[in-house]
């Protein structure tokens, strides 16, 4: 977002600071003032579908919706009724609360919701990325030096 000029806003529960030329707000500020929310966090039992009828609600009209964490941190239902309704202007979502989608969800026939199917990261640099760290672990662990071991 700092590439485009923008004013980059986030919320973080543990508080830390970021280095990053960016201002933490309350969650409440951060849906009012934002023109894209891009969702980027784990899923706990504390965050399951915050982002709902209310939450959206707080969010621009012009706002767009971004979510590539986890699915269940939105209500899909409510994200649906808010794109049809105009309460907001679209969503961009890699994951779902359910993967693949059943056919009934009503996320997939809501105005302005583009779906990928769990595969934004994939990109050719990520996954040559993936695959050269995937070798020099091998090499490590073939010359007795394993590597990111988690016993």
């Amino acid at each position: 977002g700092l590439a485009f000029g923008m004013k980059i806003l986030f919320n973080n529960r543990s508080k830390k600071e970021t280095g990053l030329d960016a201002t933490q707000v309350g969650l409440d500020e951060l849906l009012a003032e934002s023109d894209f929310v891009s969702i980027n966090c784990p899923l706990t039992e504390e965050n399951a579908g915050f982002i709902n009828k209310t939450a959206l609600e707080k969010m621009k009209p012009s706002g767009i919706l971004i979510n590539t964490g986890r699915g269940p941190l939105i209500n899909e239902a409510d994200l649906a009724e808010a794109l049809n309704s105009g309460r907001i202007s679209g969503a961009g979502l890699d994951v779902l609360a359910t993967e693949p989608p059943k056919p009934d969800n009503p996320l997939l026939t809501a105005k302005n919701c583009h779906i990928t199917p769990h595969i934004a990261w994939a990109t050719t640099e990520a996954r040559t990325r993936l695959m050269d760290i995937a070798a020099a672990n091998l090499k490590a662990f073939i010359n007795g030096e394993p590597q990111n071991v988690v016993n």
